[in-house]
């Protein structure tokens, strides 16, 4: 596809759920793939194809005022027979040309629909959900707007319609089915069948061969979305994936081989930072000293210029995830440090999503006392500050260093001795920051409570469980989880059940080393393609075997020297980390795509 001849007389659609609708990780592969596409490929030749919810349009979309082109043509003409669908611009780098519609215009076609998926296709939805209700109601519409292109001589020249992940697969089988000139690609980014059988099965890739799709599909109660993503697989022209690990679940859950792996990609000169990146680490890893200041420190303290940050984060998948794994670590590695006498304490945060009622009222008030603290401190600051250059400056005679205590007023004592003394206590500090919904049956807590890692005085790893995403209105970080990744020391992220998993990439995009297994479908691709991954701070265990135990002690052992580093050696792998990131910048990894593409219009 280097050919610009080529790519000059080829309209390129990308259909997804997630464009201009901020739902998971496929938002961040359209997303930050734009700007290169379009370089690429040109603005009139490039196309994003999503629903349309008001809420989410608000922000991230800004309507067309010229109809002139094809598209803006079509657009007017599907409005004039009823259609609920908009043209214009997504808000992000690169500007896209996009088209979305509104699942809800259609609802009262909902059962023909249905009925025509199922006689057609053996594609069958039921009645009362939700999120398959918008999914069919979407899906009509946009075979609608190839249909209409088509008849209206726009597929004339090449024309190539990328569908991402089953939400946007419905209208595959029906653009194949009346045989329009469209070159047909469709990516499962994971599939949702594979995704509950590991949650349920610690053997899944070895069992993987033996399963019955129908007989698990009925099982799960995904039976619907099993039959969309076949359908969808099957109807491509090109059927892709984003891995070699998620290629193998395909085979034998969705019944067809991938013809192209398409590994996911960042737009990485959006964190590069360059000379800066040491600095940018410094001050946030203060803005999260102070967070750790005032959750600690009320009951015990600890050498900061000592103190790492680690962290792992994702949907909450305790097994998938490998929460169970990095907990286990984590309690090896305390012992580890007690053992080794180590002076460096640990502190890991794990950032999931959890039904919580609220902050838990204890730390929040622990965060305003030591607020409190720090603003009496600035007040003695300020009046000692003034007071000693007055005293210095007039003083006669020779110069003599002034007692700084007498500069202070009494009140101000006072006040910074109540403040102290209401903030300090003798419990420990607390593990969970919200006040979960069923703390009972939290999986994480159970672990920690079973362990006995629950942040004693002598515990070298302490552990802070936050059960909701960073953001800035965040009271207790106040920063953005790109921000709050920049001012850590390490991720972990050792999946057992991960098709890609960007959270290791975002790390190494930010400077942040990070560990990550082979089972995910980016550490399996940095293990076949980077062959000294480790120097570049993408560390990545071996789950293939099964044995639980043994990845826990690895896993251990690599934290524990990890710890052991001196700070210049961490310094020099965080600038080989940012370094190692352009790899997978999609001005690189967009040549999997063209591939893909180049296939689709051979076919």
């Amino acid at each position: 596809m280097e050919d610009n001849a080529a790519l000059n007389n080829t309209k390129l659609f990308e259909i997804a759920w997630e464009v201009c609708n901020q739902v998971g990780g496929i938002y961040t592969v359209i997303r930050s793939k734009v700007p290169s596409v379009i370089k690429k490929w040109g603005v009139d030749n490039y196309f994003l194809v999503g629903p349309y919810f008001e809420e989410q349009a608000a922000a991230h979309f800004d309507p067309a005022t010229d109809y002139s082109t094809p598209i803006g043509k079509a657009v007017l003409e599907m409005q004039s027979r009823g259609f609920d669908v908009h043209y214009g611009k997504w808000i992000v780098s690169g500007r896209p040309n996009v088209v979305l519609f509104n699942p809800y215009s259609v609802y009262d076609k909902l059962g023909e629909i249905k009925h025509f998926l199922y006689q057609d296709y053996h594609i069958s939805i039921p009645d009362g959900d939700e999120l398959l209700d918008k999914v069919a109601a979407f899906g009509f519409q946009v075979k609608e707007f190839f249909h209409y292109l088509c008849n209206n001589g726009f597929c004339g020249t090449n024309t190539i319609a990328h569908f991402h992940e089953w939400m946007a697969g419905i209208p595959i089988p029906g653009i194949r089915k009346s045989n329009l000139n469209v070159k047909v690609v469709f990516t499962t980014h994971a599939t949702l069948l594979g995704r509950y059988l590991a949650m349920n099965d610690h053997e899944f890739y070895d069992h993987l061969p033996f399963y019955n799709w129908e007989q698990e599909a009925n099982k799960f109660n995904v039976r619907p979305i099993a039959e969309i993503e076949r359908a969808s697989a099957h109807g491509a022209h090109v059927f892709t994936t984003v891995s070699e690990v998620t290629a193998r679940e395909c085979v034998y859950l969705l019944g067809r081989t991938p013809d192209k792996i398409l590994p996911n990609g960042l737009n990485i000169q959006r964190f590069e930072v360059l000379h800066e990146m040491q600095n940018q680490h410094v001050q946030i890893k203060d803005r999260i000293h102070e967070f750790v200041m005032g959750h600690f420190f009320q009951s015990y303290s600890f050498d900061l210029d000592k103190t790492l940050y680690f962290f792992t984060s994702g949907r909450y998948e305790y097994q998938n995830k490998g929460y169970d794994l990095t907990l286990e670590a984590l309690a090896r590695l305390n012992w580890k440090m007690q053992q080794a006498g180590s002076d460096m304490t640990v502190v890991s945060f794990f950032i999931t999503k959890r039904p919580f009622y609220s902050f838990n009222p204890e730390v929040l008030q622990s965060r305003a006392q030591i607020e409190d603290v720090h603003r009496v401190a600035e007040e003695i600051k300020e009046q000692v500050g003034k007071r000693l250059y007055n005293k210095v400056t007039t003083a006669s005679g020779s110069y003599a260093f002034p007692d700084l205590s007498e500069l202070v007023d009494d009140y101000l004592r006072l006040k910074l001795r109540r403040n102290v003394q209401s903030w300090k206590t003798n419990s420990l500090p607390k593990v969970v920051t919200h006040s979960l919904v069923d703390d009972a049956k939290d999986e994480i807590l159970n672990f920690l409570r079973t362990s006995n890692l629950v942040n004693h005085r002598h515990d070298k790893v302490k552990i802070v469980y936050h059960p909701d995403f960073i953001a800035t209105t965040n009271p207790l970080f106040r920063m953005d989880y790109t921000q709050f990744v920049r001012g850590c020391h390490l991720g972990i992220f050792p999946s057992m059940y991960e098709p890609w998993g960007y959270t290791p990439l975002e790390c190494l995009a930010s400077g942040v080393p990070s560990v990550t297994s082979n089972l995910a479908g980016f550490g399996d691709y940095v293990v076949n393609n980077l062959p000294q991954h480790d120097e570049q701070g993408m560390y990545i265990i071996d789950r293939t075997d099964g044995n639980f135990h043994r990845t826990a002690e690895e896993l251990a052992n690599m934290l524990f020297d990890f710890v052991n580093m001196t700070r210049r050696e961490r310094i020099a792998l965080r600038y080989r980390c940012e370094e190692a990131s352009m790899h997978f910048d999609w001005s690189n990894l967009g040549k999997y795509y063209d591939d893909a593409y180049k296939l689709a219009l051979e076919r």
